[in-house]
């Protein structure tokens, strides 16, 4: 019987769960936890912002080319991405249901490369983090038989 595996994320922290087959349920493998991607952005950075003398009496500050929260998501999505593709590697799993938050999906989709994005057959764009796995069940019922 074929194995799914069920990738239930958001930013900072995420779910992996197997499905091996009708009526077998959700197994849940292993959870992940970024708390990084929670804290605020003047907590991530050492140092403010330096500061740029302009013409006349104006003052700025520089700007970072990136946000400190955006790399930290950046990270787990890296790290989530490194799971499924060891578990491809591995033949662990046949397919994948990719569950997640709207602005945390492009960045989890932009760090799989093309052999696990082959694999991803369904992809729903929600946040189902907080869920548990019987109401899991009833949510992904029409994409996988549980």
């Amino acid at each position: 019987m074929a194995t799914t595996w069920i990738l239930i994320a958001n930013a900072s922290f995420a779910r992996l769960y197997a499905n091996h087959g009708i009526k077998k349920g959700l197994q849940l493998i292993k959870e992940f936890n970024h708390p990084e991607s929670r804290e605020k952005s003047a907590e991530l950075v050492s140092d403010r912002p330096g500061h740029n003398k302009s013409q006349g009496n104006g003052h700025g500050a520089f700007v970072a080319a990136s946000q400190p929260k955006q790399n930290e998501a950046g990270k787990f999505a890296q790290e989530l991405a490194q799971v499924l593709e060891h578990g491809r590697t591995s033949n662990i799993f046949d397919r994948v249901i990719l569950v997640a938050s709207a602005p945390f999906i492009g960045l989890l989709n932009n760090q799989f490369n093309t052999h696990v994005r082959n694999l991803i057959t369904d992809t729903i764009e929600k946040d189902y983090t907080r869920f548990a796995p019987q109401e899991l069940t009833g949510r992904l019922s029409h994409c996988i038989y549980l």
